[in-house]
């Protein structure tokens, strides 16, 4: 399948204050009977689980399809090693294409910057905490764990700004889904761990976490915290059906920082953060750059940050760009340019 870029579809919304934005409200189409591609660890099957809900109560008849995908079976090697968040999409593109389901739901930041060509994220719905969480049996918070403690995490942004701020710590990396991950850290495998919030949050395991990383400490990857819809960009029908989900703060937001990555050629290969709040109608996005190639940093991270009024895509992707530019003119290093 070849790559498409900026594949996003979403109304316009020049006219409309952010501090008023609703959910999309257009009326859903006919009743559709709805596949749901999705993967089978219990996070996936939980968001798909909550969109099936959500249509279902719109009239609709919702299946799920569980998939297993490359990147749930390869846990012995760092995502950036092995062919990077595609991985996770792949088998429920295909499924896609060959009519075997009719979306998929995604975890926005496993999705990549470029959609193949005949695929839009059609929906992107509201957003949970994008947040960090400082996991860990023993110790409260990042100060509390003793020198040369081991954090476990395979995410290079994880590891940048853990570095940037604790290069004594021991970083070790950590695959596999979420309750994986739980039980290495309770086998004592690691002193503490690092997820995003919005699994342990959906999943009931709030409890779990010991401390959140505000932004100002960790800022948070490009979509974390938000679900994405796929679908073929030729089904208009299904595109129509899912705009009742859509929440159009989150996917400006989502946009614009998708946007910073795309525009660096953001990958797992790369440590970028990207994160956008809004402030009434004004978005503000913030951005992080970390030179994977230093195991120990000798530079501080790259950052840039950078608001404007937003109204719709366009101006939430140009706004992105521009902060992908000012990380550039810092120091940064972008993939897309092949300086790396």
């Amino acid at each position: 399948m070849a790559v498409k870029k900026g594949c996003e579809q979403a109304p316009m919304l020049a006219s409309t204050p952010a501090k008023n934005y609703q959910q999309v409200t257009a009326l859903s189409p006919s009743e559709l009977p709805i596949v749901i591609a999705t993967r089978e660890s219990r996070l996936a099957m939980w968001q798909a689980e909550h969109v099936k809900s959500l249509l279902e109560q719109r009239g609709h008849k919702v299946t799920l399809l569980g998939m297993t995908t490359r990147g749930d079976q390869i846990l012995d090697r760092s995502l950036s090693k092995v062919g990077g968040k595609g991985l996770f999409v792949k088998e429920l593109e295909v499924a896609l294409e060959e009519g075997h389901a009719d979306i998929a739901v995604h975890s926005l930041k496993d999705v990549p910057m470029d959609l193949p060509e005949g695929f839009v994220l059609a929906c992107v719905m509201e957003r949970e905490d994008p947040r960090d969480a400082f996991v860990s049996p023993k110790y409260a918070n990042l100060a509390a764990l003793p020198q040369g403690a081991v954090v476990g995490t395979s995410s290079l942004r994880r590891v940048a700004l853990l570095r940037a701020v604790r290069p004594d710590l021991k970083i070790e990396p950590l695959r596999g889904n979420l309750d994986t991950r739980l039980r290495k850290l309770d086998e004592g495998h690691y002193d503490a761990i690092v997820l995003a919030a919005a699994g342990l949050k959906r999943l009931g395991l709030a409890e779990r976490i010991r401390a959140v990383f505000e932004p100002d400490e960790m800022l948070p990857a490009a979509g974390q915290g938000a679900l994405g819809i796929e679908v073929r960009a030729d089904r208009q029908d299904l595109i129509d059906a899912l705009a009742p989900l859509a929440h159009v703060p989150s996917w400006l937001a989502v946009a614009a920082e998708r946007a910073v990555s795309r525009a660096m050629g953001g990958s797992c290969s790369m440590p970028l953060a990207a994160h956008a709040t809004w402030s009434g109608t004004e978005l503000h996005i913030e951005a992080a750059w970390g030179d994977p190639e230093e195991a120990v940093p000798t530079l501080p991270l790259v950052r840039a940050e950078l608001t404007r009024h937003i109204g719709d895509l366009s101006r939430a992707a140009a706004l992105g760009e521009q902060v992908a530019a000012m990380l550039c003119e810092g120091g940064a290093k972008s993939l897309r340019n092949g300086a790396l």
